[in-house]
């Protein structure tokens, strides 16, 4: 019996058929298929039952799936533990928003993969919450306030969003002081709505969105334009406000901060390849939010000095 065997039945077992399997683990699906036919040649016993309406576990398959699931990680921590980490293998699929996904998380992806060359990344970017087990991630990024589950989340970072407008915009048409006046506005919107803070009190305000788009640096530029009013976060805005092309809007209704969290399955094992990303992940937003704050902008390529390590929340 060898590992990759456990691992595949694994796979096979928590997708629901080799196709989803294969597709998790990078694999052909004959490949798929062998494994599974030499571990149940190895053990003597049927694991799945094969119809036309998919794959099932028999009743030892669902007896064995959870010895092997143990079996895969306590294999997966003794190959972490004599591998450095300079050394990361193997497959990371990560989730990612896809409103400002690809302009704030893909350049520490990217610098994961150039310093981990033997390690396959692959990206799904989207906004719609993914199922990190029944879809196979490692883990997801996400943004704004966690829903109950049953995933192991890490808070990484934060976002801080302003309202904007530019100075041509709020000249024909005023500056908002309320929420009430901000209705009567014309809005920029993305996938959220804008949480706003009266007086210690979260207030949701739903824009009617008079330009949508999924991405920030789209509804920065509608801004500058002066199209309307956009709500957006400050490593978009900052040098727009520090060059006078956006101006803030309605400061005493300030925007609470959004937390950036890594999300992954529940296990009380970290893998090497996820903790490694979550850690780059922690120091680079605190590099460019540093850098945000000293009116710089942030680097193109994330910097690895800072620790910035962020605690583990449950």
């Amino acid at each position: 019996m060898h590992i990759d065997e456990l691992r595949t039945f694994v796979e096979v077992a928590d997708a629901g058929g080799v196709s989803a399997a294969a597709f998790r683990l990078g694999l052909s699906k004959s490949v798929i298929s062998r494994r599974l036919a030499r571990l149940e040649a190895g053990l003597g016993v049927q694991l799945l039952s094969r119809s036309t309406r998919g794959i099932f576990l028999t009743e030892a398959g669902e007896s064995f799936r959870e010895y092997a699931v143990r079996a895969s990680a306590e294999m997966e921590m003794a190959l972490d533990a004599i591998r450095l980490e300079n050394e990361l293998r193997g497959r990371l699929r990560v989730a990612v928003p896809l409103c400002d996904g690809e302009l704030h998380f893909t350049p520490v992806l990217a610098d994961m993969a150039h310093h981990h060359p033997d390690l396959r990344i692959d990206v799904t970017y989207s906004d719609r919450v993914v199922d990190l087990v029944a879809e196979g991630f490692d883990c997801a990024i996400r943004v704004g306030v966690l829903r109950d589950s049953s995933l192991l989340a890490r808070r990484v970072g934060v976002i801080n969003y302003k309202l904007v407008a530019s100075p041509d915009y709020v000249a024909l048409h005023g500056s908002p002081e309320t929420p009430d006046e901000l209705s009567f506005h014309k809005t920029l919107t993305g996938t959220q709505a804008w949480n706003l803070n009266e007086h210690g009190k979260i207030i949701t305000f739903q824009p009617d969105g008079h330009f949508k788009a999924d991405s920030s640096n789209a509804l920065a530029s509608a801004a500058v334009a002066g199209l309307g009013i956009a709500y957006l976060p400050d490593f978009v805005t900052h040098q727009y406000l520090a060059s006078g092309a956006l101006i803030p809007i309605m400061d005493s209704y300030p925007i609470p901060a959004a937390g950036i969290f890594l999300l992954r399955p529940s296990s009380p094992y970290t893998t090497a390849k996820v903790r490694v990303f979550s850690d780059l992940l922690a120091r680079s937003l605190v590099t460019n939010r540093s850098h945000q704050v000293a009116g710089k902008p942030g680097p193109q390529k994330p910097h690895r000095s800072a620790s910035g390590e962020l605690e583990l929340t449950h």
